[in-house]
């Protein structure tokens, strides 16, 4: 009972990280059709920023936080404007080499800046401190992020679902010009959902450091995970993402504790055949 209780913390410990990352990718590629393979630099922005604002400026990790938030909306703005509004509607092949070329641009500059080694961000008391769940003893950090997960996952839903950005934003998608008749400011709608994804992606890379450590590779690391996530939640599906990111966490968290030597391969098996099975993904469209 005690393995699958820590199973069951860690893995979805792990799956809220992967969530808060990969929803972001998922709005992107399932709602603004674009395949935006620097989705994980926009975590990687936020975890530098976060680490620049609290370990060398000494600001703390709250405001390291609100700076990697803040600092990563105001990149990602000017982005959409500038790059990623010229290439939608493109095809996939076009998207994935600006994107990906946009990618090492990003690793590029956090290696010039702050170097190649880990960029640790320093735990407040609060989080740091231990918490006795009766089976085991567990950092505050972890509860934490499943909270957060769960209310990112609660907002985004009320948001899409239930506001009229959301209305606009699911009309824009289905018909832009008509949209566009009707008054709509797709351009705006686009470019405010564009820095939505890209502050929950940073609020991910800080958030999650614990668990996937940020460096100027990061991007390429994880890349192939967070695309994992989406396909297996299917793409623009909130829901799906939510899902898909717990499975896959307690998926591969149970593959640690009971394999480790074939977690890698028990995981990329076990979604191959899934995706096999679905191949739009637990809730995507057909």
């Amino acid at each position: 009972m005690d393995l699958f209780l820590n199973i069951l913390v860690d893995g979805v410990a792990y799956g809220m990280i992967l969530f808060m990352i990969a929803v972001g990718l998922s709005v992107t590629m399932g709602l603004m059709r674009v395949v935006n393979l620097a989705h994980g630099g926009f975590a990687l922005i936020g975890g530098t920023l976060a680490h620049w604002a609290a370990q060398d400026l000494g600001l703390g990790y709250w405001a390291g936080l609100a700076v990697a938030l803040a600092g990563t909306m105001a990149i990602a703005l000017p982005l959409e404007r500038v790059i990623y509004r010229r290439i939608y509607g493109f095809g996939e092949l076009q998207q994935v080499l600006a994107t990906i070329g946009l990618t090492f641009l990003m690793i590029a500059t956090v290696n010039l800046w702050q170097g190649s080694a880990l960029l640790t961000i320093g735990l407040p008391e609060g989080l740091n401190r231990v918490v006795d769940l009766g089976f085991r003893t567990l950092p505050a950090h972890r509860l934490a992020v499943i909270a957060a997960g769960a209310l990112v996952a609660l907002g985004l839903w009320a948001l899409l679902d239930k506001t009229r950005f959301g209305i606009r934003l699911r009309a824009a998608v289905d018909n832009r010009d008509i949209a566009s008749s009707l008054g709509i400011d797709t351009g705006l709608i686009y470019m405010a959902t564009f820095a939505l994804g890209a502050g929950l992606a940073a609020l991910g890379g800080v958030l999650g450091a614990e668990l996937l450590p940020i460096d100027a590779y990061y991007p390429l690391r994880y890349m192939v995970l967070f695309l994992i996530v989406v396909a297996v939640g299917g793409m623009g599906s909130i829901a799906g993402s939510f899902a898909a990111a717990l499975g896959l966490g307690l998926l591969e968290t149970a593959a640690r504790y009971l394999a480790p030597d074939l977690a890698t391969l028990t995981f990329l098996g076990l979604v191959t055949l899934l995706l096999v099975i679905r191949p739009n993904g637990l809730l995507g469209r057909v």
